[in-house]
């Protein structure tokens, strides 16, 4: 029978040749690891730093850097180019003037709100207008808060630029391309600078502005056959009183004292520009032109009664204006107290 050699072959001579070197590597790195522990924290960190023995700094060596910085350099240069070419196609698709979502699709939408000026500085969150007409300090800060708001108004050439034309627009003459209608702070009677709004006097004049929304359009109540039941009866007087159909095509404005008591504390009320009550049509709808001006109406609380806080409530009247009191929609909420 023939006999099987189970005996094992001896390595041939280039094997034991590699496992020698792989031996004496291992051996070279041992003992680097044990010199290396010899070294105290100090002498780590200059050698890190710089070592003369392989001539390495921060562990590479100086070809090693420059090789990498060159990689990185063009990597990073490459995406910066990538991300500023991507970013000059999307600004060719926008409008500076016009923004890309509009109305149902923008995040404000499309109920404009209704803001009051002016406000208090001092606590963002209070909507309190308390003042003393007898004291000329006290109510000289509310009167320079509505200069710093109202400063445009007065002098427009500061908002104005480019080829933007202002006129005085009617209710038939409505701007065209290019035009901006006129806000004339002479409509404002008592309501003016010269004479500190009538803080002085207690009797506060409070104006109102409705945030801009482009391209909206209200549709009015200009019909006084077809009013809201819930329409202050003075606003419902008002309307009726204007012949002319196109004349009634505003944005109508109530201020009534929230509760019983407010109503009767608050007492008569003067509205500007006179024999309007409202923000005209020809104003809207907003495009971003140059040197257009949000209108203004101006109520002038003839005499409120004193040391009590009454609660206001303004609200704007269109038919695509929604309101609801809690949500603050459509109306603006502040108290007057005057001492």
């Amino acid at each position: 029978m023939p006999t099987t050699n189970n005996s094992k072959k001896p390595p041939s001579r280039h094997m034991s040749r590699q496992m020698s070197r792989q031996d004496e590597l291992f051996n070279f790195q041992q003992y680097l690891k044990v010199q290396e522990d010899k070294l105290s924290t100090r002498e780590r960190v200059c050698k890190f730093i710089y070592d003369p023995a392989t001539s390495q700094f921060f562990g590479r060596t100086g070809s090693s850097w420059s090789k990498i910085g060159t990689f990185y350099l063009v990597f990073y240069g490459l995406l910066a180019a990538l991300v500023a070419i991507c970013m000059w196609v999307f600004f060719q698709t926008l409008d500076p003037r016009i923004p890309k979502w509009q109305l149902d699709r923008s995040i404000i939408g499309t109920n404009p709100g209704l803001g009051f000026r002016p406000m208090p500085t001092d606590n963002e969150e209070s909507t309190l207008i308390w003042f003393q007409g007898s004291n000329r300090n006290n109510y000289l800060k509310w009167v320079d808060n509505l200069n710093k708001f109202l400063d445009k108004y007065y002098v427009p050439s500061k908002i104005a630029k480019g080829n933007g034309q202002i006129k005085t627009c009617t209710q038939s003459d409505y701007p065209q391309q290019g035009e901006v209608c006129e806000v004339d702070v002479r409509d404002w009677g008592d309501c003016n600078r010269d004479q500190f709004y009538m803080y002085h006097k207690n009797s506060p004049c409070i104006f109102l502005k409705l945030n801009k929304i482009y391209g909206w359009t209200p549709e009015y109540y200009d019909d006084p056959n077809n009013l809201p039941n819930d329409m202050p009866n003075s606003l419902k007087d008002h309307i009726r009183s204007i012949n002319n159909t196109r004349d009634r095509q505003n944005i109508w404005i109530s201020c009534e004292g929230e509760n019983p008591a407010d109503k009767e504390y608050l007492g008569k009320k003067t509205y500007y520009p006179k024999g309007l009550q409202g923000f005209p049509g020809y104003y809207f709808p907003y495009l971003n032109s140059e040197g257009y001006l949000s209108p203004l109406v101006a109520i002038k609380f003839e005499r409120p009664v004193s040391g009590i806080v009454i609660n206001v409530e303004c609200r704007a009247w269109a038919k695509n204006i929604k309101y609801n009191r809690q949500d603050r929609m459509g109306s603006v909420h502040f108290e007057l107290l005057i001492d």
